[in-house]
């Protein structure tokens, strides 16, 4: 993933919060000897804000016998995306617009742990559950020695342990305050299924008065070292950010 250092992250916050916001991605395991593409696998995850994501999987799934090769994984989600027309990107010149996209994305690299104990499959489902039901769920909780016990073979849970993050919220920051708050009102007025959080976005990046928290530790080309928070980059070039 290409991450021009004006679409990296402003800080930690922002890629934590988004990984935990945006909790259904495709979680992708290498290839191997006997597989030429990777697996890949769109499931619900639950992120804990700090190194650990939990998830579970059909027994039958392919991707098991991938992380008996290699127990390593990335972990990819995207949200908040748009498509920006000519005329909203182009500036003050519209012959010169070209067309692009705004979306938020974060890669996680992650050690593999994959749990069988039925107890633990119990608690991460438990966890899961009151994440996505937080209102309550009737299913809840669910109990490896009570009529779930028939149930929890068929499937395995996943504990991920994040050693690395690339996040990128592509959202114009090599574009000037001005141009980004015209391209806002526009997003606004469009009214789309995704120009609001997309716009919220935008909005919260802007220099000086940006909402948001700061601190983090980000790296050339948007990796983060989650082990070693410290000062973000930052700033804007020009041109347009495309990719």
């Amino acid at each position: 993933m290409l991450v021009h250092p004006w679409d990296g992250p402003v800080d930690e916050h922002e890629w934590r919060e988004a990984l935990r916001v945006l909790d259904f991605g495709q979680l992708i395991a290498p290839g191997g000897p006997e597989r030429e593409l990777p697996v890949v696998v769109p499931t619900h995850f639950l992120y804990d804000g700090d190194r650990t994501i939990e998830l579970h999987l059909a027994r039958p799934n392919p991707v098991w016998a991938a992380f008996e090769e290699r127990p390593r994984a990335l972990l990819t989600v995207v949200g908040d995306y748009v498509y920006v027309p000519a005329e909203v990107n182009a500036g003050d010149d519209p012959a010169l617009g070209v067309p692009t996209s705004y979306y938020a994305s974060v890669q996680a690299e992650v050690d593999v742990e994959v749990v069988d104990d039925p107890a633990a499959k119990a608690s991460i489902l438990n966890r899961q559950l009151a994440h996505f039901e937080p209102g309550g769920s009737p299913r809840v909780p669910v109990d490896a020695l009570g009529a779930d016990r028939r149930v929890l073979p068929g499937i395995r849970g996943l504990r991920l342990t994040v050693t690395g993050v690339r996040a990128k919220f592509k959202y114009g920051g090599n574009k000037s305050v001005e141009q980004r708050l015209e391209i806002a009102s526009a997003l606004a007025s469009r009214g789309g299924p995704m120009d609001g959080a997309a716009r919220r976005r935008l909005l919260d990046r802007l220099p000086g008065d940006a909402v948001g928290p700061t601190g983090g530790a980000v790296g050339p080309g948007g990796a983060v070292d989650v082990a070693s928070p410290g000062v973000p980059t930052g700033g804007g070039t020009p041109g347009d950010a495309t990719g």
